[in-house]
Formats: C-alpha cells, structure tokens, sequence
C-alpha cells in the first residue's frame, strides 16, 4: 500500500509540474523538477579505532613524503650542477655573440658613413677639377707650341662596332 500512494503522489507531483508549465507561456513542457541536493557521503569509520589515530598517521606520512621529495642524493646533485653549469654557459656564450654582432653593426654604420663622406669628397673634388680645367687654354697650347690641327674628313677613318665596344688594331691602319 506504501508503494500505491508513493506512485500516487508522483503523479500529483507531474500533474502539478505540467499545470505549471502549461500556465508559463515559454515553458511548455521543458520544466523539470528542482531536486535538493544530496548530502556528501561520509567517509567510514573502522570500528574500534579512534579517529585520532589516523589523522596521526595520515600526517606522518605526509611529512615522510615531504622529506622523501626534498632529500638529494650525490647523484642526482651532480647531474644537477652540470645542468646548471651548462646552461650558465650557454647564456653567457648567447650574449657575447650578441655583443659581438652588435659591434659589428657599430663597425658597419660607422664605414658607410665614412664612405658617404669620401664619395662626397671625391665628388667636390671632381667638380672642382672640372671647373679648373680651360679648355680655350688647352686649344691655344696644343696648336700654337705643339703644332696640332684639325683632322681632314678624308684622314677619318670609321670602324664598325664590335661586341666588346672597343677596336683591336692587329696591324698599322693602310694609307689611301
């Protein structure tokens, strides 16, 4: 009989729910019943031993594994100092190539600015070289006191062109 109204009053209980649902125009038969959460299960205690006791023991054991973890043996200090050491060495080693590297990027900015400045150099002195020269005055030298004239058009002689943009002369140019 405690079955029969335990059944009854499921149903009551999913007949309320579903008027509830019909009642709330956005939860058309999507509501579910709130449970109450169930209480943690505790742990078991062994009969005949107080609780004390394996709080006792739970915290030496922890202590045990503690010192366990933290203790070293020679090995292992070994093989951890050569870590150490290797990876010290490697650092160091990183930044002095990096030094060195910016250095040499030193060295290279300081190069191109002094090429900047002997192109600039050469070029006023080309310039002024340029401006230096008189050509009325070479003319005067070269056909007063040296005796040079013009060449004839007949004294001209025109050679093609070849690949390397200059002309070999093998043998003395004929005279016609």
């Amino acid at each position: 009989m405690a079955a029969r109204t335990q059944a009854s009053s499921g149903r009551t209980n999913r007949q309320t729910n579903r008027r509830a649902a019909h009642t709330d125009p956005y939860m058309y038969g999507t509501a579910a019943p709130q449970l109450k959460p169930q209480a943690a299960p505790r742990p078991e205690r062994r009969p005949g031993k107080p609780a004390g006791s394996q709080s006792v023991r739970h915290n030496h054991r922890i202590r045990r594994n503690q010192e366990r973890a933290l203790y070293m043996d020679l090995p292992y200090v070994i093989m951890l100092t050569i870590a150490s050491v290797f990876t010290l060495y490697l650092c160091i080693n990183y930044l002095h190539v990096q030094s060195s590297i910016t250095a040499r990027m030193h060295n290279i900015e300081k190069m191109e600015a002094q090429l900047e400045q002997l192109k600039a150099e050469n070029d006023a002195l080309e310039t002024s070289i340029n401006t230096s020269i008189d050509l009325n005055k070479i003319y005067e030298i070269a056909t007063k006191e040296l005796g040079m004239v013009y060449a004839k058009k007949d004294q001209v002689l025109l050679y093609d062109k070849t690949e390397s943009e200059y002309v070999r002369q093998y043998e003395d140019i004929p005279e016609h």
